[in-house]
């Protein structure tokens, strides 16, 4: 199994935030940088947050798209059906 079928994009993306990180924080605590906290750790939350809106997407399109189409689909039937019972009864 190679490294692409392993998932290698989101090992290289994370491996990616945390060197980053670490680079960020020696350079924090050396005082070669001042900046907060808050930006020190920005590739760990920038990650994180990238990552949620993916699964986000795929939960959408996997999930909450198909629920709304079937239910529009049902929603025509039904409207089908009462149209032909009318029709018979007339």
């Amino acid at each position: 199994m190679n490294n692409e079928e392993r998932g290698g994009g989101i090992s290289f993306g994370l491996l990616f935030a945390g060197v980053l990180t670490i680079v960020f924080i020696v350079l924090k605590l050396c005082g070669v940088i001042t900046w907060r906290w808050l930006w020190v750790l920005a590739p760990l939350w920038i990650y994180a947050a990238f990552v949620a809106v993916v699964i986000l997407i795929i939960f959408l399109i996997t999930v909450v798209i198909p629920t709304i189409v079937d239910k529009i689909k049902i929603k025509r039937l039904r409207k089908k059906l009462r149209n032909n019972k009318e029709g018979n009864n007339e």
